[in-house]
């Protein structure tokens, strides 16, 4: 934004001074030039003798600032010799050549405060040495670098005013990064009036979502009290009838009911209320694991730290052992052998968990990460069945961190693999 315009508009001012200034004041000084050469080659071509020549140029010096010297008997071989870079000397070379009319050589590299120029005359070649400043403009140059370093100056200015007002726009986008995964992070609006307006319309929104949050979960807190209270009533007052195949269902159904109810309100409240910490990864997930080996099952657990920093973490340790608990819970459910492989990185956690189950058929790895959405046919079928939110809290759980959930096949065992990644 600062350093396209500025390096276009000095080549464009550029190039036209060059062209339009420098170019022409150059032709019109060496111009002057051109007709003081002529005038002394032909003085020289007139006069009777090789004393006089010399005479006469010596008188011309003073007067044109032109230091001559004639070398008897020699010829001009036509020729130029400039650098690449001296701008000025393509049109001193193309004026002396288009206004004098005789053999002429031109060398502006010898010396480079000069012009020497060497003529061809009747009596030998007139040999004139010309201080640059008679064929150009003495401070174009200078004009040159002032432009430059001007710009620059400007430049570095502009950088470090945008600098500033870009700062309050990444803490904004870093603030509503961390509110993405669940964090409140501090943020105070500043910068410009647009930032400022922009940065307090995000907290406005964000206050918003929070309190809405807030608001579903009390709500949904008090909805699962006042439907536990009959299902209380209801357990009890079976508990007091005498066991028959109608109480014995009955019983089962208020079960379902109560697992029910649990994930509904787990699903609905999605730990959102949870603060996030910085907390041991590796302490975490050795904890959840043992907590699930208290079933009587076993689960091979294996955690690498591929990281250069400290197991330290930051998330919402509650959700995400519930996040594990459910994966390693419904593996233990569909599978014989399960395993939790975890891996820690400067960038990420990743936890894969794998069972031996019948796994799930591709087509419908992305439905089943959809609330209450129930496979007809695998492993969500029979006395296993859920009511279809395992998956779809380990995913809200996961989006909240501002991770993923991938479902694929197992090339271990053969059944279902989750790949549950984190980022730090």
């Amino acid at each position: 934004m600062i350093l396209i315009p500025v390096v276009v508009l000095q080549l464009v001012v550029g190039i036209v001074f060059v062209q339009r200034h420098f170019t022409q004041v150059t032709n019109q000084m060496t111009t002057s030039v051109a007709l003081e050469l002529s005038y002394a080659a032909d003085l020289v071509d007139e006069m009777d003798s090789v004393e006089e020549a010399r005479a006469i140029l010596y008188s011309l010096e003073r007067k044109f600032a032109i230091k001559f010297a004639l070398h008897l008997d020699q010829a001009v071989v036509p020729s130029v010799k400039f650098h690449f870079y001296d701008v000025s000397g393509w049109a001193v070379i193309d004026t002396l050549q288009n206004r004098i009319t005789r053999d002429i050589s031109i060398n502006l590299v010898d010396q480079s405060w000069s012009v020497n120029v060497r003529i061809q005359t009747s009596r030998g070649v007139l040999d004139a040495t010309i201080p640059r400043g008679r064929v150009r403009a003495t401070n174009p140059h200078q004009m040159l670098v002032l432009m430059v370093l001007t710009a620059i100056i400007m430049s570095v200015i502009s950088a470090l005013f945008l600098r500033n007002q870009i700062k309050p726009i990444r803490k904004l986008a870093e603030a509503s990064e961390a509110f993405g995964k669940g964090q409140a992070e501090e943020f105070h609006p500043s910068g410009a009036t647009e930032v400022r307006r922009a940065g307090h319309s995000f907290l406005a929104m964000r206050t918003r979502l929070e309190r809405q949050i807030e608001q579903r979960t009390q709500m949904l807190s008090s909805v699962s009290h006042d439907l536990r209270t009959p299902l209380t009533r209801m357990k009890l007052s079976l508990a007091m009838m005498d066991e028959t195949d109608d109480t014995q269902d009955m019983q089962h159904d208020v079960a379902d009911m109560e697992k029910m109810l649990d994930a509904f309100l787990s699903f609905a409240r999605g730990d959102a209320l949870e603060k996030a910490k910085t907390v041991n990864a590796e302490k975490i997930l050795t904890r959840v694991v043992a907590d699930c080996r208290r079933s009587g099952r076993e689960i091979t657990y294996q955690f690498e730290n591929r990281s250069s920093k400290t197991l330290m973490v930051k998330m919402r340790k509650g959700a995400i052992a519930r996040a594990i608990t459910n994966l390693l819970m419904n593996a233990l459910t569909y599978g014989e052998k399960v395993s939790l492989s975890a891996s820690l990185s400067n960038k990420h956690l990743k936890l894969v968990v794998e069972d031996n189950g019948t796994g799930i058929p591709e087509v419908e790895r992305e439905n089943v990460l959809r609330p209450f959405v129930r496979l007809d046919q695998s492993r969500n079928q029979g006395e296993c069945g859920g009511v279809g939110l395992g998956l779809t809290i380990v995913s809200g759980i996961a989006r909240s961190h501002g991770g993923t959930v991938r479902l694929s096949e197992s090339e271990r065992f053969g059944g279902l693999k989750v790949t549950l990644t984190i980022p730090r």
